[in-house]
């Protein structure tokens, strides 16, 4: 079984812990992919013969660590995905970003994404992205600010796009950023739904092992 870690696991749900850097779909590179990873973990534990079913309802970039919930059932992956559609799915991320940011901040944008270079971009007739962040620790030695980012919209680099937009690109990302040797520091760290079957609210939280995060846990 592989080293995947799991935070809850029922019938009809299972949510686990997306390291960084790890693909959450199988594409072109045929790098190991986190859909494949809860397939065998769920295949090897209940010594289910045949192919095991795993619906995938929402995804993170590559880079990005955090916390997923797959499906287990077809009726759970219809019900999620429509909770998402609804924006009844609330995800919460963590940032460590350059500069020193404002207390708190809602930024509303137009965005769109060029399909040939994989970035986003400003565009009076795109997409409406909203969200709000607000500042939990200044590290002034470094000159960098760890925030916490309610996502209101999921738009593709939403979260690396709106906070370089404003001149505060996330540690770590190139694309938006400046080059640096070192993992983007976002991760989705809180994920609150209402479970598919029983309705009950369900709420997972996951810190990142950033060495800031020490100062500040009793405030995520």
């Amino acid at each position: 079984m592989n080293n995947l870690k799991v935070l809850y696991e029922d019938n009809h749900i299972i949510v686990v812990v997306k390291e960084p850097n790890i693909i959450v779909q199988e594409d072109d590179t045929k790098d190991k992919d986190l859909l494949t990873m809860v397939k065998e973990y769920v295949k090897v534990k209940y010594n289910k013969p045949g192919n095991v079913y795993i619906g995938l309802v929402h995804r993170l970039d590559r880079p990005v660590g955090g916390v997923m919930v797959f499906a287990r059932t077809s009726k759970a992956a219809s019900r999620l995905s429509d909770s998402i559609r609804k924006k009844e799915i609330k995800k919460t991320y963590l940032a460590i970003v350059h500069g020193k940011t404002k207390e708190k901040e809602k930024l509303v944008d137009y965005i769109s994404k060029d399909e040939k270079t994989n970035t986003t971009y400003l565009d009076k007739n795109g997409k409406e992205a909203i969200l709000t962040y607000e500042t939990l620790y200044y590290d002034e030695r470094n000159d960098r600010s760890l925030v916490k980012v309610n996502l209101e919209t999921g738009r593709h680099h939403q979260i690396r796009f709106q906070l370089s937009n404003i001149g505060h690109p996330i540690v770590g990302d190139n694309r938006y950023g400046k080059m640096e040797h070192e993992n983007i520091k976002l991760f989705s760290y809180s994920l609150e739904f209402i479970h598919p079957v029983t309705r009950e609210k369900m709420i997972f939280k996951e810190l990142p092992n950033w060495s800031i995060i020490e100062s500040v846990k009793e405030l995520v």
